[in-house]
């Protein structure tokens, strides 16, 4: 008896629904690990090593707008605000780059401040994002973290604990008793903003079944308000907080509130440094950094802890701070400060 397959009809090939792929003429090559990659990409997809860019390739090449890690450097997209109203063709063209809705670029581009619009791990794909921005009509500069001074967290900000007030000069106290005197007149940039914390933190205890029982969560918010100012002898962010600081120096205007202390510092500093200029713009775009500079979270674990007999718990934290976007978006008005003053 003929078999139920013998019956049916050979159709030949059956065409794909979905379109193919590239061709092998149009794949890329890497130079590094000599593995094929597809035309829009920038960097090699197996070793992250940049690719060559050919004729085809320059057209068809898109950013993956991937964040760097931690250790990693990173390169800023600093949109300049446009002169004039952005079309709505161009903001869906520039929303489709960035991979934004069309209401946060047209929310990006009608700032009148220089405003961050990606962050990669590649100064190849910042170059190509600032091409296709400047090919659909609107300035871009490329800065990496060096640039801004920001390659190492600890070597450009200083922590202020306390100052002292003298008619020509602002006495910079730091912790250890270092004291650092800097004249009034070279004091130039004086910004402002508030630093907020979340931490979490669970105590689970380890069983056998597929979720472990929760013995205990907590958590914990900061709100802080910071001074951050540069001046002209120093490459440092001087940073002032609410927590930390004595007030000593504003005598008898202290009060027992640290955020009415710190309202009456700044009055104080703007006050003594006539030459300096004031910014306070980080609370008004503060949401729109979080589309590039998003605030970092950081997890971590405190171990296992025996409770009792057979008995295992462990401890789980979760934090999230706006602390680096601050230090970021402070850095970034500090270089176009100078900058400025240069031209």
């Amino acid at each position: 008896m003929p078999k139920d397959n013998e019956s049916i009809p050979f159709l030949g090939p059956v065409e794909p629904s979905e379109p193919l792929g590239f061709s092998a003429d149009q794949m890329i090559r890497c130079e590094e690990c000599l593995r094929a990659n597809p035309p829009t990409r920038v960097s090699c997809l197996y070793c992250v090593a940049p690719l060559p860019v050919t004729e085809s390739s320059e057209r068809l090449r898109k950013p993956v707008l991937r964040q760097p890690e931690k250790h990693q450097p990173g390169y800023n997209n600093i949109l300049i605000p446009p002169d004039r109203a952005v079309a709505a063709e161009t903001v869906n063209e520039v929303a489709a780059l960035l991979k934004l809705s069309p209401e946060n670029v047209q929310a990006l581009t009608s700032q009148s401040v220089l405003m961050p619009v990606a962050r990669t791990a590649s100064r190849e794909e910042a170059e190509l994002v600032s091409d296709r921005l400047m090919r659909l009509g609107l300035s871009c500069v490329t800065l990496s973290d060096e640039d801004l001074g920001l390659s190492s967290s600890d070597s450009t900000l200083r922590r202020v604990r306390g100052m002292r007030f003298d008619e020509d000069f602002l006495a910079i106290q730091l912790a250890g008793g270092e004291e650092i005197e800097v004249a009034w007149a070279d004091v130039k940039l004086i910004l402002t903003g508030r630093l907020t914390e979340t931490r979490v933190e669970i105590t689970e205890r380890l069983t056998r079944k597929p979720e472990n029982e929760l013995l205990d969560t907590s958590e914990f918010f900061r709100d802080e308000t910071v001074i951050d100012f540069y001046t002209a002898t120093h490459p440092y962010t001087w940073r002032v907080g609410a927590s930390g600081f004595d007030f000593s120096c504003l005598e008898n205007e202290k009060s027992l509130i640290a955020n009415e202390n710190i309202a009456r510092l700044q009055h104080a500093l703007l006050a003594r440094a006539m030459y300096a200029e004031f910014d306070e713009t980080y609370a008004r775009v503060r949401n729109l950094l979080e589309l590039a500079w998003g605030t970092q979270q950081e997890n971590q674990s405190s171990g296992w802890r025996r409770t009792g007999p057979g008995k295992l718990s462990v401890g789980l934290s979760a934090t999230k701070s706006n602390e680096n976007q601050f230090s970021r978006y402070s850095r970034l008005r500090y270089y176009f400060y100078v900058i400025k003053k240069i031209r």
